[in-house]
């Protein structure tokens, strides 16, 4: 059942994050805006979208300042060892990324959450390599440049996050790419991917509304990540799997999901994006749970299908739990 009082959207959400009751599901969508570099531009892009236009639960900072190494730059193994560590009060990657948030946090005040989206090292040591192949193989003929190059990463990351945090961000939204069976195996993983994973965290252990993003289309290592210290789990539920009635039954943790980034919510018609919504509701039972896209919808998504789908999340019914 839903509460009669209305809530302000971050006791909205961190209802939902602890399982309390909530006055309607909390509900998030997104998709890139490319600010050119501007912490500037980046706030004003996502208050207009997130805030003006669609009334959203949070403001997700997208992922549009890129980490300052050039994408597909690594050429040979010795190239790893130029990925140095980074001074956050010089960096223009890092300011720029805070001041967004310290923008944001101006205008809405703590009445909405502001969220920090942030990938994780091992999809930023992908981006530096030419080809997803070529690092995998690195990874086994020279594991311990990489592991060099990841740890710097990982610390770089952990000194952004937390500042991020400190700047008025309530979490992280921290997107693991390379946690599929698709790239690389379980073993490799673990050795290439959590621990970086986990220092990297370290940085948001004072946030409330962290959420981990499990990136892929098919074969995520759903259940190797399910320990990681934060609070929601996000993926695309309805293209990689599992479903939200089968995560429910792994993890505990609020989860985030229910529709299909590229179907109905970027497609239409509205009817499904209803059923969806509705279904979403009835596997989750409503409870620790935010309506959202899996990933990222196109960016060239028609915006009537998104202003459908936020006009229906006014009108859902509550699960009645009994």
């Amino acid at each position: 059942m839903s509460l009669n009082i209305e809530m302000t959207k971050t006791e909205r959400v961190m209802s939902a994050v602890h399982g309390h009751e909530v006055d309607r599901v909390p509900v998030c969508f997104w998709h890139h805006f490319r600010p050119e570099g501007s912490g500037r531009l980046m706030a004003e892009a996502t208050y207009a979208f997130f805030a003006e236009e669609f009334d959203l639960d949070i403001l997700k900072v997208m992922p549009d300042l890129p980490y300052p190494f050039p994408h597909k730059s690594i050429h040979s193994p010795e190239d790893w060892r130029l990925i140095e560590s980074i001074n956050i009060e010089r960096s223009r990657f890092f300011n720029q990324r805070v001041s967004a948030i310290q923008a944001l946090r101006g205008v809405v005040g703590d009445d909405t959450p502001i969220i920090m989206t942030v990938f994780n090292p091992l999809c930023e040591a992908l981006n530096f390599a030419q080809t997803r192949e070529d690092f995998v193989n690195q990874l086994h003929d020279n594991p311990i440049v990489i592991h060099e190059a990841l740890s710097i990463i990982a610390e770089n990351l952990r000194a952004h996050m937390q500042e991020c945090i400190d700047a008025g961000a309530d979490g992280i939204f921290f997107a693991l790419q390379g946690c599929t069976t698709d790239l690389m195996s379980r073993e490799l993983y673990r050795e290439f991917g959590r621990p970086y994973d986990l220092m990297a965290l370290q940085g948001v252990i004072d946030g409330w509304l962290n959420i981990m993003h499990v990136h892929g289309d098919d074969n995520l290592m759903f259940d190797d990540v399910l320990d990681y210290p934060v609070q929601v789990v996000s993926w695309s539920d309805r293209l990689a799997g599992p479903s939200l009635r089968e995560a429910r039954a792994k993890t505990s943790k609020c989860l985030m999901g229910g529709w299909h980034e590229f179907g109905p919510l970027s497609n239409g018609p509205v009817e499904k994006i209803r059923e969806e919504a509705e279904d979403a509701l009835k596997q989750t039972g409503g409870r620790k749970f935010i309506l959202a896209n899996g990933c990222s919808v196109p960016d060239d998504t028609d915006h009537s299908w998104l202003t459908e789908a936020r006009n229906i999340v006014d009108t859902l019914e509550m699960p009645t739990n009994e």
